[in-house]
């Protein structure tokens, strides 16, 4: 029997609700297709945004969608995406296909889409091949309530008041496909164009992100962190989970058992990146002003077959779904400097919570996860300790992982991970100094190659949880294999 012990008395840090956010770049069919078909499609719509994806989104609860890109944003002007549609300019997405870029979707598009699903705006400016100048009329366009060029442009344009841009980013992946540059080359461009991202509307201040580390890059946080820690709110940071390698990533539905033993592990090395990069930015900022911003990380496989390499649209199974469990249970623990997190990416791209085809559209079970765990959204983590066995000699990737808050009300919610393929486990659960009167639980399980498809579209889904008996200060449940589950105390 494993224990678990929650401390109801060790108060920690809020766990921000922005954890729990996504990622749309114009990448295959995230955007068209995915979130977007324009008015007059058959398929329902308002102002051109999906209803089922709008509506599928609003009840997962995502808090923040992040946009343009991804490698898109470093070759995206926004000048291009505004104005009456037909006057746009179109351009070949030369990153994601070589397709036509229409810029149908732009700033305005991009709000919109915001405002209907009642998510916060994460926009990614261009520095690997725009200007300070650009990127400073972008900022004006969308957040200034008074007269300038910028905007009367955006008054011109139907938007007579500001949007808010809660987070931007100034340029993305700028070690990569952001201009290939050097860690001290960039600070220097982050601390120039930073200056000209103006806060115009008094004490709504815009949250600077800077382009952080790719994966293991520990030198790349050393010298950003050196040069322009006073001038950065949030430093990125990119990781994908490869059951293989950039060459032969594997196959998102076919693999072997020690395949998907490789992903956990993988995964499972978010929690060392996490705090390795938090230790150096801890080291030039102990007061914790600077937070760590995960804003692309999830699974990453060959394409599916007959669809185009360019568009890395993959199916989602089981497996991913622990894979989600697993990293979002790292970052609520890490939630003292993790401030926003955002799964790559929100429709048909690399690891989605929602797949379309057409008309139609389907959850995938990262979805159901997002939704399971966002009842720990601004809730206060708690202290906690799980017993697990390890699926390495060398103890480096836990078979259990678990994470617990707490709410304003008192009310617990717990998470916990199960990832061995055919051991369940019996998990005794402790709350200290607490009298258990209620326990609810629901639970993600099935075989880890279950998927769901457009002809039978729950194979995975949440359902209620009952295998447990209450205790007087918490409970005994039986976790089954290949399972992520939440239980709510009261």
């Amino acid at each position: 029997m494993q224990k678990y012990l929650i401390n109801p008395n060790q108060k920690l840090s809020k766990i921000n609700k922005d954890i729990y956010g996504t990622f749309s770049e114009h990448l295959g069919r995230c955007i068209y297709e995915g979130v977007y078909v324009g008015e007059d499609s058959p398929i329902p719509n308002v102002k051109g945004m999906r209803k089922d994806v709008v509506s599928a989104l609003k009840e997962m609860g995502i808090p923040v969608l992040r946009w343009p890109g991804g490698c898109f944003a470093d070759e995206y002007h926004w000048k291009d995406g505004i104005g009456p549609k037909a006057d746009r300019k179109k351009m070949i997405n030369t990153h994601w296909g070589g397709v036509v870029e229409d810029n149908s979707f732009g700033t305005h598009e991009f709000f919109e889409l915001c405002e209907q699903i009642g998510c916060e705006a994460y926009v990614n400016g261009n520095v690997g091949s725009g200007t300070v100048q650009e990127m400073s009329e972008w900022v004006e366009y969308m957040t200034f309530d008074g007269l300038s060029p910028m905007s009367e442009l955006r008054k011109k344009n139907g938007r007579e008041k500001p949007w808010k841009v809660k987070y931007f980013g100034v340029g993305n992946e700028n070690w990569g496909c952001g201009g290939h540059m050097l860690p001290e080359f960039y600070a220097d461009q982050y601390r120039r164009y930073e200056t000209f991202v103006r806060d115009y509307n008094g004490n709504e201040h815009i949250y600077r992100i800077a382009c952080g580390a790719n994966a293991f890059d520990y030198n790349w946080t050393e010298v950003l962190m050196k040069k322009a820690a006073s001038r950065i709110n949030g430093l990125s940071l990119h990781y994908y989970t490869l059951p293989g390698d950039w060459g032969n990533k594997g196959k998102a539905t076919e693999y072997t058992d020690d395949e998907y033993y490789t992903t956990i592990a993988k995964c499972y090395k978010m929690e060392e990146l996490v705090r390795r990069h938090c230790e150096i930015i801890s080291r030039y900022d102990p007061e914790k002003r600077v937070d760590l911003i995960v804003d692309e990380w999830g699974t990453w496989y060959d394409v599916e077959e007959g669809t185009n390499p360019g568009f890395l649209y993959q199916q989602s199974t089981l497996r991913d779904a622990l894979v989600a469990g697993i990293t979002l249970n790292i970052f609520n623990k890490h939630s003292d400097r993790i401030r926003m997190a955002n799964i790559a990416q929100t429709v048909n791209v690399l690891q989605s919570v929602v797949l379309t085809d057409g008309e139609d559209m389907l959850l995938t079970p990262t979805y159901h996860i997002f939704k399971m765990y966002k009842s720990h959204a601004e809730n206060t983590l708690l202290g906690s300790f799980l017993t697990t066995d390890y699926l390495e000699e060398n103890k480096q990737t836990p078979v259990l992982t678990e994470s617990a808050s707490i709410d304003e009300n008192g009310t617990i919610v717990s998470t916990i991970s199960n990832a061995s393929l055919t051991e369940g486990y019996e998990i005794k659960c402790q709350v200290a100094d607490f009298e258990v009167k209620e326990v609810k639980a629901e639970i993600v399980s099935g075989n880890a190659r279950d998927y769901n498809t457009f002809d039978n579209k729950e194979v995975v889904k949440t359902v209620e949880f009952t295998d447990f008996t209450l205790t007087k200060d918490g409970f005994v449940a039986k976790l089954p294999p290949c399972s992520v589950a939440k239980f709510i105390i009261k």
